[in-house]
């Protein structure tokens, strides 16, 4: 039998059993359309809206304030672009963390596009926020400032309640928000608002062993957004189209069981995660890890391999059944060297040189164990026929 570890969970976690047993009857029956006023509709409200309520006081948020949303990346499409427009007459600009995941980049270049003024703030070498910059970057005019909680490529946790407080220190008429994506940081860091002190919050079932294509926004109430799809009235009128019922229920149970397991799996993880780490930089010479040692997520580690492309390394490792990524799997199929990596450190020697390997529920210390086994050969190959040094 082939040996191999998944290594990915960043990308994408599997949908837990428990999940899908208890999302069963959701996908059998329950069809009803829940915005209709018959028994059918009514019934797939109320599941909605219990969903909608476990959710809401995991971050001890209102039930009203959560939104959901087709998956992470729309709600951060919506936190950035909806929030920019619908304050646009508070001013135009806004700030994103250099290293944010693309869903935020790319949203703020769409609305650089349509005359918002963005500016893009720097990290220091582990990828932390540079505090006292940030203060510096604020301006009157600024209406939106985005920085994740934990990165999705090096797993570095920012220390968003001290930022908050910065925030708040300038703040007038509500202005600037304060959005944090936390699709990485969920079943791994406590999420709740008042402590974090953010106005907007993203999550995504998928990489908590939730369904995929559904997550949520939690808008902080009072907070103005100009809804990214139109048509109907749903979700506060923020998300038109017939909400996935099914979905939407799983999501609640699989956040719901992440925030139970939360403290022991992420004892159990940072045990692996540490013994890993420690076993990559003893077998590989010129091997360096990406990201803070500490402050990092539970199950992420991101290396950089002198003289190795990360394509090639992680093509071969594929070939052995070990499965990692190159950074977010939303960039895969592009060429140019990761944003994430680019800021924090510009040797260009390094820029293509990293791979992500990420844990989860079932990674054991035999997967890692093998893991070990076949890195640094695969490593070693590939440096004697490379032709980056």
């Amino acid at each position: 039998m082939k040996k191999s570890a998944y290594l990915d969970y960043a990308a994408s976690t599997y949908l837990d059993p428990s999940v899908i047993k208890k999302m069963m009857p959701y996908l059998k029956g329950y069809f009803g359309n829940a915005s209709a006023l018959h028994e059918p509709g009514r019934e797939s409200k109320a599941i909605i809206e219990k969903a909608r309520g476990d959710i809401a006081e995991i971050l001890g948020a209102k039930r009203e304030e959560i939104i959901f949303t087709g998956g992470g990346t729309e709600a951060d499409n919506l936190a950035i672009m909806g929030a920019a427009r619908a304050n646009k007459n508070k001013g135009s600009h806004i700030i994103v963390s250099k290293i944010e995941h693309k869903a935020i980049l790319e949203a703020a270049k769409k609305l650089e596009s349509e005359g918002f003024r963005v500016t893009y703030a720097d990290v220091d070498s582990f990828g932390l926020i540079k505090i006292k910059e940030l203060k510096k970057l604020i301006k009157k005019d600024t209406t939106l400032i985005s920085i994740a909680i934990a990165n999705n490529e090096i797993g570095v946790i920012q220390p968003i309640a001290e930022i908050s407080k910065i925030i708040k220190s300038v703040k007038k008429d509500g202005f600037p928000l304060f959005h944090t994506d936390a699709v990485q940081a969920a079943g791994a860091i406590s999420l709740k608002i008042d402590t974090l002190g953010v106005d907007l919050l993203t999550l995504n079932s998928s990489k908590i062993y939730g369904p995929k294509g559904i997550g949520c926004l939690y808008v902080r109430q009072g907070v103005k957004l100009e809804p990214i799809i139109i048509g109907g009235e749903q979700e506060e009128q923020l998300r038109a189209g017939t909400e996935n019922v099914a979905s939407i229920f799983g999501f609640a149970e699989a956040l719901k069981l992440a925030e139970r397991l939360r403290l022991k799996e992420s004892k159990r993880l940072i045990d692996l995660r540490d013994y890993f780490i420690k076993n990559i930089i003893k077998s590989i010479p010129d091997c360096r890890l990406n990201g803070h040692p500490a402050k990092r997520l539970p199950n992420n580690i991101n290396i950089s391999v002198k003289g190795v492309e990360g394509e090639s390394l992680l093509l071969l490792l594929d070939s052995l059944g070990v499965y990692v990524s190159t950074g977010s799997a939303c960039a895969s199929s592009d060429l140019e060297p990761s944003h994430v990596i680019s800021a924090i450190d510009t040797s260009p020697e390094l820029s293509h040189s990293n791979i992500r390997l990420t844990l989860g529920r079932k990674t054991t210390k035999k997967e890692i164990d093998y893991v070990l086994s076949v890195l640094p050969k695969a490593v070693t190959k590939l440096r004697t026929i490379s032709s980056v040094k």
